[in-house]
């Protein structure tokens, strides 16, 4: 017979319940595409995608209070692979890094005992991306090196630190929330903790402080709620420690840099969040609920808009978008259009119904594209939301006042096709236009569409309910039920339902709701049906209710097994079904066993009242079942011989006959046959009794005396000829019935409380519950093959244990988790790449490295020799078949949507690059692409422009169009300048509304004269009251800037009064004079010799000409390549605004970033910003040939090829290796480089 298999290997897997209270901070949604969660102290890893938990990771003793995936900004290749790894902190003050893949930790980390309260990965530098910094409690901030696990340094603090947020423009910069204020440090490095204990600023509560309400001015009217709260939050940062009815920061939940714009912070109360701009400590926007509402619990801020994801209390999560800050009604009422932020509630999801054990506890955002959100809720589930965009205008009442949302007219950083393909909602920048700033003019409506913003619940993961469960699995796998067997674990629980969970993918098959009460107890009938018993709480007689009932699996039908019994009588103790499914003896506490007959549903016979009391009970494996058959074949093939004459006989084949025989007698033994069985059973004094059932006659047999070294028995376990007693003092009495031997083993372990052996034919393992754990024991040998204890090696309770295999167990346990374990019950996490997974999930990092790589660069260079393909096999390649199976299901689980965009041949270079940064969640690639995207376009436009108007076409400069958009402004200093300028006067605008100290005017003030815009600055100059230390001095300077004049002497004064203060360390003041006198080149110079480069990149970029503003910046790109800052990519970036691309495309092939050099290269000549002369030839041809070279490691040589062939005379070369012995170049590839090159003028 051909040997027949089947992938009945189970993998070890845990299934999770409930939350711990301490994992509620412990969730992450990395640039990788999957969200982590700590469960207890298990972490669960979740595909979003798919709503799929693919990995769950166990070492931790302790409950997980923080988990953080490492970020992805670094340039990948073989030797800085994608890979999945992630931090975890522990509530014992114990941190892991893993490799999640393979489910191992990479290593371990402790300093104190107490939870670690926060964890980032350091991403500001290029040297190393394996720095992790932690808070250890109560005041302790350590840099690790997470490789290694070696402690770099330490520093303390005064007051306790809660949380820490990294200003996302400048790494230097980071706040510390303490349990009395924010803490700022400015000088924070990977090389040295930082020198001073930074600056500390308190807050006070907005509720408490009476002293910031201004009386109203009797005219204007009452101001409305958030007026009220503006107007409280006026001066909320003060330097000094506040008065002790000014409650300090108890209640700040949270607080976050926003990575929209530099500079500002958000302050997260139960009742308002604030947002403060940094420059002035000045609360600038408000966002408060009302009276009526639902607090916050937490805010995610976007960095692709500016725009808030806020989850409530009720578990509702609302998106807010900042409203553009042109007020049209200004000239009305100038009391009433008060400049501030404001953020519109945009959208929001469903809330979720809260009760005592069930409350949301923290949401993420995915990184990468900022339109997907999940909750993670305490009872376990994950709510995956998915925020969509709907063309069409809103059917809202205008007296809203909500301006509407345009959504932009590009995809992936560049103008739409006519006939394009696009996905709308593939991020928050592609589905929201940008916000204005006021002074441009709204765009024309024609091509932009009005969008509306819904949540859309696409996932939802759910966990167990709470303990205690009784888990039982089906019965094992045999050689006859190999074809249909599935491996279903049945779990009852304490609100009365059944839950039937497939082993082989870790996912709820059914849940059934079948009793009223806790379920007590399960045994399987049959592969599909169950016998489930449940008893309610007793009354003041000590009787209950007893439910038992029969439910069959595939059509869900279940019925009260004991019919109309089961009222006021004592509780079930048991059920015990006997190994041929024929019979059923329920036992009950205080009153006679029942003998039932399950094929019918009869009661077989009710014990009479003198019957001994039950303790344990089992069914032998012994029965007569084949010898029935036997005589049942005999009688059978005797009847067939009569009835069939001698001389048909020789005609008819015999063999018919016998199948014929075989299909009537299989008929009838399914229903006539009823065979003998037995079982044994232990009274109170420990005497086993005998019992015989055949058909419905029952046989009491023979007694055995107690064992006298045995204590009150508590459960039996038969198989083959092993008995095993385990009693309630701990010991083990195993009997061999063959040799008529027993032998007493004590464990010490207290309580036996469940045993049962391994399914298997001559698999003679044992598994033994214990109140403390479990052991499992062989009894061949009859010794200890594995144990596991509560304290020692683990730290959870064993509530039921179950065989699933013959050589795993499956534990529930009370911190609301099930496990399936190999037999030595160590906790284990699995490889994810052995799983059976029933979606596939689309998650580049769990391929091996060299696979990850091959698979972007497929993407990369579509259409492959002509053609647009998602099937890797057409492609020339050679590698293992095993790995191309495993990169082509990659390619098969990405949507349709996104395979046909992928597969489109109006998708331009620069936006097939964004897109498949995008896909693996590269964010160093996404960075670079969006500027050089956003670059090429607008240098390329510009020298189009220059050129039509050198051929006479004289255009004045008034009718240039600008180009299409803006970068946004979270790429702060990297925006075109003209835009910089106009944020910057806006903010300062909004500055100026909200002063309200000297101390604020003045930094205004300042701001203003740097800016340029004197006559505003005077006035704020001489706003100054008399009695204050610096009225002269600020008169005076009113008085300089009003009569500064371009007449030689007073310039040159003013230069050298500038130059002595720079000397003197007036650096700022310096500043200042020299920009009055139009000197911010020379101011600018200044500020990078005193190393103030951000400062001097801003006044490059809102004082100087292009020209001179170019020359500064390259300066600082300059300063970043050095190996002290070491800071590459950014340098790369300034040099990409600047459009230096000639100097990009060499950096990036001294950096050995081939493949990004090659591709940029490529779209540099297509766009006609850099020529090919012979200058310029030796760098493409250098980037060309190594990315061919690149391209031939991973086993591409088609792709190879066509890049050697663009290469030049070394190319020619390399093309030879590559076709060795195939005689010559293929023409394909010649042919297609004509069709590369001549797509060039269609862009």
């Amino acid at each position: 017979m051909i040997p027949y298999t089947v992938n009945i290997k189970l993998a070890a897997r845990t299934l999770t319940g409930t939350l711990n209270l301490q994992n509620k901070t412990a969730v992450d949604w990395g640039w990788q595409g999957l969200i982590a969660q700590g469960c207890h102290s298990s972490i669960l890893i979740i595909d979003p995608k798919t709503a799929q938990t693919i990995q769950v990771l166990e070492k931790h003793k302790a409950n997980v209070v923080k988990v953080k995936w490492s970020r992805e900004n670094y340039y990948h290749n073989l030797s800085s692979p994608y890979c999945l790894r992630l931090a975890s902190g522990d509530a014992s003050g114990k941190i892991i890094v893993w490799d999640v893949v393979s489910g191992t930790a990479h290593c371990e980390i402790q300093e104190h005992s107490k939870p670690i309260q926060d964890l980032e990965w350091l991403w500001n530098q290029d040297a190393s991306r394996d720095l992790l910094l932690a808070i250890h409690p109560p005041n302790y901030i350590v840099l690790w090196n997470g490789d290694t696990g070696t402690k770099l340094w330490k520093k303390s603090y005064a007051e306790n630190i809660l949380s820490f947020s990294f200003d996302p423009f400048d790494p230097s910069n980071m706040a510390l929330l303490t349990s009395e204020g924010i803490v700022f440090i400015t000088d924070f490095t990977h090389s040295k903790p930082p020198g001073s204990a930074g600056k500390k600023v308190y807050i006070a509560s907005p509720h408490a402080s009476p002293a910031h309400t201004k009386p109203a001015p009797a005219a204007a009217p009452a101001p409305t709620g958030a007026k009220k709260a503006l107007n409280k939050v006026k001066v909320l940062i003060t330097n000094e420690k506040p008065t002790a009815e000014a409650v300090t920061l108890n209640d700040c939940l949270q607080l976050s840099y926003l990575p929209s714009k530099r500079n500002h912070m958000l302050l997260l109360y139960p009742r308002e969040i604030l947002i403060l701009d940094l420059e002035l400590s000045q609360t600038v926007g408000v966002v408060a609920i009302e009276r009526s509402g639902v607090p916050f619990i937490q805010v995610i801020p976007c960095a692709q808009r500016d725009a808030l994801y806020c989850l409530h209390e009720n578990g509702c999560i609302t998106l807010r978008v900042c409203r553009s800050t042109t007020t049209l009604d200004e000239a009305a009422d100038p009391e009433q259009s008060v400049h501030e932020l404001v953020y519109d509630l945009r959208s929001q999801c469903d809330a979720i119904r809260v009760t005592k054990t069930v409350r949301p506890y923290r949401m993420v955002v995915c990184p990468v594209n900022e339109n997907n959100a999940a909750l993670m809720v305490s009872d376990g589930r994950a709510m995956l939301w998915e925020l969509k965009a709907h063309t069409g205008k809103a059917a809202v009442n205008p007296s809203s006042g909500l301006s509407p949302l345009y959504s932009p007219v590009s995809f992936c950083g560049a103008p739409l096709g006519p006939n394009q393909k696009r996905i709308q909602d593939l991020s928050l920048n592609s589905m929201i236009g940008q916000t204005l700033i006021p002074g441009e003019a709204p765009p024309p409506s024609s091509n932009q569409q009005e969008v509306q913003l819904k949540f859309l619940l696409t996932g939802l993961l759910s966990g167990l309910p709470l303990p205690p469960f009784a888990i039982r699995m089906c019965p094992p796998l045999t050689t006859k039920n190999i074809n249909h067997y599935q491996p279903l674990l049945a779990v009852g629980t304490s609100n009365g339902s059944v839950l039937v969970y497939n082993l082989t993918s870790g996912l709820l098959h059914k849940e059934l709701s079948v009793h009223s009460c806790e379920v007590r107890g399960i045994e399987w009938v049959s592969l599909t049906s169950f016998l489930s018993f449940a008893t309610s709480s007793p009354n003041n007689m000590g009787l209950v209710r007893n439910e038992l009932q029969h439910v069959d699996l595939p059509t869900g039908r279940c019925f009260a097994f004991r019919g109309e019994r089961g009222n006021d009588e004592p509780p079930i103790e048991m059920i015990k079904v006997s190994h041929l499914k024929q019979y059923l003896v329920v036992v009950f506490r205080d009153k006679p066993l029942e003998l039932w007959d399950i094929r019918t549903g009869t009661l077989l016979r009710e014990m009479a009242k003198n019957f001994p009391t039950v303790t344990a009970l089992e069914w032998s494996p012994s029965h007569n079942l084949k010898s029935l058959k036997k005589k049942q074949m005999a009688a059978r093939e005797a009847m067939a011989r009569q009835t069939v004459s001698d001389a048909e006989q020789s005609s008819v084949e015999s063999s018919v006959i016998s199948l014929l025989q075989d299909a009537e007698s299989k008929s009838e033994t399914s229903q006539a046959i009823s065979a003998r069985e037995h079982f044994v059973f232990t009274d109170t004094d420990g005497q086993v009794y005998h019992i015989t059932v055949e058909g419905n006659t029952v046989k009491d047999g023979a007694r055995i005396p107690p064992d006298g070294s045995m204590g009150s028995i508590a459960c039996i376990a038969w198989k083959g000829d092993t008995l095993v007693l385990g009693d309630v003092d701990g010991n083990l009495n195993f009997w061999d019935l063959k040799a008529r031997l027993s032998r007493g083993i004590p464990t010490h372990r207290g309580w036996v409380k469940k045993i049962r052996f391994a399914p298997g034919k001559g698999n003679q393992k044992l598994l033994v519950m214990y109140t403390d754990g479990a052991e499992v024991w062989d009894t061949k040998e009859v010794q200890m093959v594995s144990s596991m204890r509560i304290g020692r090696n683990v730290n959870y309770r064993i509530l039921d244990i179950d065989w699933c295999t013959s050589d795993k167990v499956v534990l529930a346990s009370d911190d609301g988790c099930i496990r399936v374990l190999e037999m030595a019950m160590k906790s284990a996490s699995y490889r994810m790449d052995e799983q059976d997974l029933t979606d596939p999930v689309w998650c580049p990092y769990l391929l091996v490295p060299r696979a990850a790589l091959t698979l972007k660069t497929f993407l990369l260079l579509q259409p492959w020799s002509g053609t647009f393909t998602m099937d890797i096999t057409q492609v020339d390649y050679n590698e293992k078949g095993e790995i191309k199976g495993l990169i082509q299901e990659q390619l098969n689980s990405l949507s349709n949507d996104m395979k046909s965009v992928l597969q489109d041949p109006e998708l331009s270079l620069l936006q097939r690059c964004l897109l498949v940064s995008r896909l693996f969640g590269d964010e160093s690639d996404l960075h670079f692409w969006t500027v050089a995207s956003h670059y090429l376009q607008a240098f390329a436009q510009a020298r189009q422009l220059s050129v039509s108007s050198a051929e006479g076409q004289t255009q004045s400069d008034a009718t240039q169009p600008p180009p299409q958009n803006h970068l946004d402004i979270c790429h702060d200093v990297l925006c075109e300048s003209s835009y910089f300028q106009k944020f910057q006067l806006d903010r300062v605008h909004l500055q100026e509304v909200k002063r309200s100290s000297y101390e604020h005017t003045k930094k205004c003030a300042d701001q203003l004269l740097l800016l340029g815009q004197t006559d505003r600055a005077v006035q704020l100059l001489l706003e100054t009251s008399a009695d204050n230390s610096s009225y002269y001095c600020d008169s005076l300077k009113a008085c300089l800037v009003t009569t500064i004049t371009s007449s030689g002497p007073s310039q040159s004064t003013i230069k050298l009064v500038a130059t002595n203060m720079i000397a003197n360390g007036k650096l700022a003041e310096g500043v200042q004079l020299l920009c009055l006198i139009d000197k911010a080149a020379d101011a600018c110079r200044y500020l990078q010799t005193y190393g103030e480069w951000n400062r001097a990149a801003w006044l490059a970029k809102v004082r100087l000409s292009p020209a001179e503003s170019s020359d500064v910046l390259k300066r600082w790109a300059e300063h970043l390549c050095s190996p002290q800052v070491n800071h590459k990519s950014k340098a790369i970036l300034v040099l990409l605004s600047l459009g230096c691309f000639y100097k990009v495309g060499e950096m990036l092939v001294s950096m050995r970033q081939f493949d990004r050099a090659a591709l940029f290269i490529e779209a540099c000549l297509k766009y006609g910003v850099m020529e090919a002369n012979d200058t310029s030839n030796k760098l493409i041809e250098a980037a060309f040939l190594e990315y061919a070279r690149l391209l031939r490691s991973l086993g591409l040589r088609e792709g190879a090829a066509l890049w050697a062939s663009r290469a030049g005379s070394a190319g020619e070369q390399l093309m030879e290796e590559l076709f060795q012995g195939e005689g010559g170049v293929p023409e394909a590839v010649l042919g297609n480089e004509e069709v590369e090159l001549g797509q060039e003028s269609t862009e």
